[in-house]
């Protein structure tokens, strides 16, 4: 996995998405919602999203990470 840094101009989007679009928490809640959606589609044989298996799985892990960046969910410190 390679590290890159944010762009300034990244940073100032993202912190104008999180407080004048939506709010982190409320984020996280809707990739939560959108990842189980998915991942209810492909057990139930979903044939579009069986096409492109590789990249369902791919976007499902990064968007937990990102749900859990956002909000920390899963961590039981």
């Amino acid at each position: 996995m390679s590290v890159n840094s944010l762009s300034k101009e990244t940073e100032l989007r993202l912190n104008e998405f999180f407080n004048q679009a939506t709010d982190p928490k409320s984020f996280a809640k809707a990739i939560r919602r959108v990842n189980y959606l998915l991942a209810m589609s492909l057990m139930r044989e979903c044939e579009t999203l069986q096409i492109d298996m590789k990249s369902v799985e791919e976007g499902y892990f990064w968007l937990n990470e990102l749900a859990e960046i956002l909000n920390p969910y899963l961590d039981f410190e």
